[in-house]
């Protein structure tokens, strides 16, 4: 008779096979056991709120998930856990992670369930960032082992980078999804004077646009260089290779440009590799 093999391995949580696909799933990988597991959780909980707000349903309906997902929070920071909830109540617990960070995240993905975004002015583009991505970085500081104020500033600088990067990088595919994320201030300056944005991402302009862009990233990148160069190497690797997949990608869209048609920026599995191989072990 064949027996079955029993296996005493816990299941992968679900929060890790979520994070598997992420282009940071590497980093996290690199932190000790608990720290990975609260990196996990918190990427689960950015991917489950994003996934609201970027959903097809009606805004209503949107903008009802996300009011869920704030009554949840509620209930884990009162001690009232649900099963599905262990996990980022035990990061909560064990790193300090704080609620208001929790929100400011799902305050970002309301800006974007609420309407469309189209040029919005540098303020109101500095708060999207701080929300959708620093406030991310707040939590995983905590997470990373850092204490104020060099994660806070951390935080702060990187997010902003990373984000600009991202809207930088997606400015044809949130056209397509009726999105402008670009700052109405530096549409005038280049000339710009729609904020439909098919217009915008056909415009010879949005190249000024662009470029003034990158160099904001990178002086965000090199105060987040800043904290990381004077913190210990071990509680850095993260965000390091983060930071450097992501500068990557920067260079690349300063060398690609910005006049249509433009080609996907990205890094490739080898690239990706180096890095991590480069930060991850030193």
């Amino acid at each position: 008779m064949t027996q079955l093999a029993v296996t005493t391995e816990e299941p992968e949580p679900l929060a890790s096979r979520r994070a598997a696909g992420s282009s940071f799933y590497f980093a996290m990988r690199m932190l000790p056991r608990a720290r990975r597991d609260a990196m996990f959780e918190i990427y689960s909980f950015c991917r489950d709120v994003d996934d609201i707000a970027d959903s097809e349903a009606p805004r209503a309906e949107r903008i009802a998930g996300l009011g869920r997902w704030r009554r949840e929070l509620d209930e884990i920071y009162a001690g009232r856990v649900s099963p599905e909830h262990r996990g980022l109540a035990r990061a909560i617990a064990e790193f300090g992670l704080r609620r208001e960070d929790f929100i400011a995240i799902i305050e970002g993905m309301e800006m974007d369930a609420a309407a469309d975004i189209r040029a919005p002015d540098l303020a109101t583009f500095d708060l999207y960032c701080d929300r959708v991505a620093s406030a991310v970085g707040r939590l995983s500081v905590k997470a990373f082992g850092m204490g104020e104020p060099d994660g806070e500033r951390l935080a702060h600088h990187l997010g902003r980078a990373l984000q600009i990067v991202n809207i930088l990088r997606d400015i044809d595919e949130d056209a397509e999804n009726g999105r402008l994320y670009l700052p109405r201030e530096l549409l005038d300056e280049a000339g710009i004077a729609t904020t439909e944005p098919a217009a915008v991402a056909a415009h010879p302009g949005v190249a000024t646009v662009g470029h003034a862009l990158i160099e904001r990233a990178r002086k965000h990148f090199e105060a987040a260089d800043e904290v990381m160069d004077r913190s210990p190497r071990w509680m850095v690797r993260a965000p390091r290779i983060m930071g450097k997949v992501y500068r990557t990608i920067l260079d690349d869209l300063a060398v690609r440009g910005f006049d249509p048609p433009r080609e996907p920026v990205k890094v490739n599995k080898l690239s990706l590799l180096m890095i991590v191989l480069q930060y991850g072990f030193v």
